[in-house]
């Protein structure tokens, strides 16, 4: 484990001993249709576009361990606990993307909606597609479409906060799980 400030990270493999001693509390922060699609055994959700440090559930005796896909979202909501009042938190370093890196087992279901990344990219891509399309054969005016979807997605990327999932995110069959 590492520390950054008051912030701790764990690694899938200590992470997993843990879990097999039975030592951790695990919680995903992600949304309903992705921790619906795919999560660690034993996972609870407590996701972070709805979180409230009050609602993560704690155990006797158990460290509290948040994970989220690549470690970004567990690393938002364990400075939320911290502010909160909670004096250390770990969070899974790398997410479950590092999760399965490590080739560490994963609970799957083939019947749940597309994560909401993934829903993000076809809307992305199929809006700056129909403004460059529209652009080049109806109204140049057409480009500021793609523009605007562009200038979204690098704020997104730059700043790890992402308007369109979070609308998404509120849709009935992403609230499902």
């Amino acid at each position: 484990m590492t520390t950054q400030t008051e912030i701790k990270t764990i690694t899938p493999q200590s992470l997993l001993e843990w879990l097999n001693q039975e030592q951790v509390t695990l919680v995903d922060v992600r949304e309903p249709s992705e921790y619906a699609g795919e999560r660690i055994t034993g996972a609870h959700r407590v996701s972070l576009s709805s979180f409230d440090p009050a609602k993560i559930p704690t155990e006797a005796n158990k460290t509290l361990v948040l994970y989220c896909q690549s470690g970004n979202r567990s690393g938002q909501a364990a400075r939320r606990m911290i502010i909160a009042g909670y004096e250390s938190v770990i969070h899974l370093e790398g997410g479950l993307n590092a999760w399965k890196q490590a080739g560490l087992p994963t609970q799957i279901n083939k019947n749940a909606p597309i994560s909401i990344m993934r829903q993000v990219q076809i809307i992305a891509g199929t809006l700056i597609l129909t403004g460059t399309i529209l652009g080049a054969f109806v109204n140049p005016a057409f480009l500021f479409l793609s523009g605007f979807v562009g200038a979204g997605l690098t704020f997104a990327g730059v700043s790890g906060t992402c308007a369109m999932a979070m609308l998404l995110a509120k849709l009935p069959y992403n609230q499902q799980v």
